[in-house]
C-alpha cells in the first residue's frame, strides 16, 4: 500500500481551512454545503473505495452539486485530504476513560490508533504529519500526557509516543494488506491454504525445513490462519511496551540515585 503525497496544494490554504480561519460562506442556493459536509462525504468515499478513487468530481456528484462549486470551499484534492486526515482524528481518545498506569495508557493509545487505521485504511496511503490541524494537535497532547511525569526528557516522551503510534500503524497496514488479499482472491487465508496447501506440501518435504514446518503447522492449528492479525498486534505491542519499561525503569533508578 503506497503512500500518496497529498499536501501538494498551498500549505497556507490547508492550514487556514484546518483551523477554520477562512471559513467559506455557503451560497444561498446551496445552504447545506460546507467544508465539514464536503469532508464527511469525501471520507465516506475513501472508506468505501480507497484514496486512489477519490476525486473532486466524485465528491461533487455525491453531494449533488457541480464540481466547481466545491472549489469555493476547498482549493483542491490535496487540501481536501489534509482536512479528511485531521477530521479522522477527531475524538480518537474521547469517551474511553484513562487507564491508571503508563503502560495501560500507552496500550490503550496503540489500540485506538490500530482501530482507527482499520476503520479508515485510506489513511495508510496518505502522507501525514507535516500540517498540524486541531484534532491532530489534541491527539498529540493527549498521548504525551500518558508518559508525562515518568522522568523522561521531552525528546524521549515524543519518541515514545511516536514509537507506539508507528507500531500501531505498521501492524494495521499488515492487517489491511491481508484483508485486501482475501477480498481480491475471494478466499480467506484459511480457505486459500486449505485449497492450495496440499500442492505446496507435495513440493516441500518437512525434513528439508523442519523448524519452519513445525512452527507453521503449530500456528495454523492454533489460529487457523497463517497471519493472526490481532494476536500479532497484541504480542508485538507487549514487546514494545517491555522496551519502554526498560527506559522508564532506568530513569526511575537514576532519579533514586541507584
Amino acid at each position: 500500500m503506497s503512500t500518496q503525497h497529498t499536501t501538494s496544494g498551498d500549505p497556507a490554504r490547508s492550514l487556514a481551512l484546518l483551523w477554520r480561519t477562512q471559513e467559506p460562506t455557503s451560497r444561498r442556493n446551496k445552504p447545506d454545503l460546507s467544508v465539514d459536509r464536503i469532508v464527511s462525504v469525501a471520507s465516506g468515499l475513501a472508506d468505501a473505495d480507497g484514496l486512489a478513487a477519490l476525486s473532486m468530481r466524485k465528491v461533487a456528484e455525491r453531494l449533488g452539486v457541480g464540481t466547481m462549486s466545491l472549489y469555493t470551499y476547498v482549493p483542491g484534492r490535496g487540501e481536501l485530504i489534509d482536512l479528511m486526515l485531521d477530521a479522522a482524528y477527531a475524538g480518537l481518545h474521547a469517551g474511553g476513560g484513562r487507564p491508571g498506569g503508563w503502560r495501560d495508557r500507552l496500550g490503550a493509545i496503540a489500540h485506538a490508533n490500530w482501530r482507527l487505521f482499520l476503520r479508515h485504511p485510506w489513511m495508510l496511503q496518505a502522507s501525514r504529519g507535516r500540517l498540524l490541524g486541531p484534532n491532530l494537535v489534541a491527539k498529540y497532547e493527549y498521548e504525551l500526557s500518558a508518559v508525562d511525569g515518568l522522568g523522561l526528557t521531552d525528546g524521549e516522551m515524543d519518541s515514545t509516543v511516536s514509537l507506539v503510534n508507528s507500531y500501531a500503524e505498521g501492524a494495521a497496514g499488515q492487517a489491511v494488506a491481508v484483508g485486501e488479499t482475501e477480498r481480491a482472491s475471494g478466499m480467506t487465508d484459511g480457505q486459500w491454504w486449505s485449497t492450495h496447501g496440499p500442492v505446496l506440501a507435495s513440493l516441500i518435504r518437512d525434513s528439508d525445513y523442519p523448524t519452519a514446518s513445525r512452527v507453521g503447522s503449530s500456528v495454523g492449528r492454533e489460529h487457523r490462519t497463517v497471519y493472526p492479525a490481532e494476536h500479532a498486534f497484541a504480542f508485538g505491542l507487549e514487546r514494545v511496551l517491555d522496551g519502554i519499561q526498560v527506559l522508564v525503569d532506568s530513569r526511575s533508578s537514576a532519579a533514586d540515585g541507584v
